[in-house]
């Protein structure tokens, strides 16, 4: 009867898991509001400049222009993490995550865009976006050879704008020629060191792709190394940290995983996030109790919502 119980109860996990794959597509919507202003460094505010939001779990998307008192506003976002990103030509871009909740009210994002420099903005040509969109849409989608084709594309008509040769090397890890992969993170590494604004993160998100390949490849030592000095490039940067975590969990590292997560939670003590990855690494352990106590966590930050509906069945399910 126990082995009966515990098969019932596995079953009906997985049958939740599923469903959280079908809850990931819809989430991203809400009723939050978050707005922004952005100026130049000495204050005055920027018309025009373009505005984008990614919701960190899903490929939900929303994008503005700032009117003539610099001023961007998004409406109907759902709880937890955003990806902000802050472009304008002739300065150099911006990028920050957000935490965004629906039950309080969300600061006002304040940014000032520093003048690019000289010899023209990095971004030549404000209508090439596009093919950076549709290039992150194919990697979505899992056509990397397509995404790779259109961020070359980008890349080529701004040849300034190295931080796309990540997107590049993510897609030829992903599609498994580890060889170019490691030739175009090293070229992120190279330009990151000189980079002032954004070098830092940059750093760890390549030294993490590296640390990918060789965990891919069963060398974990290797895959270690890299992991570690990619949080130590950017510690206190909870998103790095967090997909360090994800990259272990998706090769079934459980305890590499949950080092990762908790130091996520550690850096951003109020994002929800780490807790609920958390809760699935300790159900992949056998571990309930621990389980429940994170899954708690997690919806003492975010009570609301389908990834609360959901983590509420999973702890009716295992506290039974």
């Amino acid at each position: 009867m126990k082995t009966k119980a515990f098969r019932s109860l596995s079953l009906a996990i997985a049958a939740l898991f599923l469903a959280a794959g079908f809850a990931a597509a819809q989430a991203g919507r809400g009723t939050a509001r978050l707005t922004g202003v952005v100026t130049d460094q000495s204050g005055a505010p920027l018309e025009g400049v373009k505005v984008n939001l990614a919701f960190s779990q899903s490929g939900a998307k929303h994008e503005a222009k700032t009117n003539k008192k610099g001023e961007w506003s998004f409406m109907g976002l759902g709880t937890g993490g955003w990806e902000l990103t802050i472009l304008k030509d002739g300065f150099e871009p911006f990028s920050q995550h957000v935490q965004v909740s629906q039950l309080n009210r969300n600061p006002k994002i304040e940014t000032k865009l520093r003048k690019a420099a000289s010899g023209g903005g990095i971004i030549q040509d404000e209508a090439t976006f596009g093919l950076l969109e549709q290039g992150n849409r194919f990697f979505t989608d899992g056509r990397y050879d397509e995404a790779i084709i259109e961020y070359e594309s980008f890349l080529e008509k701004n040849p300034l704008a190295y931080q796309v040769q990540l997107n590049i090397a993510d897609a030829y890890r992903m599609k498994g020629d580890y060889a170019k992969a490691e030739e175009f993170y090293g070229k992120v590494l190279e330009k990151a060191a000189g980079d002032q604004a954004m070098g830092k993160q940059l750093t760890g998100k390549a030294q993490a792709g590296i640390g990918d390949i060789f965990l891919r490849q069963n060398k974990l030592a290797e895959a270690q190394e890299y992991f570690k000095k990619s949080i130590e490039s950017a510690p206190d940067d909870e998103v790095l940290a967090y997909n360090v975590g994800e990259i272990y969990f998706s090769n079934q590292a459980l305890d590499e995983a949950q080092r990762y997560f908790e130091l996520a939670s550690k850096i951003k003590p109020e994002w929800p996030a780490p807790y609920l990855k958390l809760g699935y690494v300790f159900l992949n352990k056998a571990d309930n109790p621990a389980a429940i106590a994170v899954f708690e966590k997690f919806l003492a930050l975010e009570p609301e919502g389908e990834r609360a509906a959901l983590v509420k069945n999973i702890l009716a399910a295992i506290k039974k």
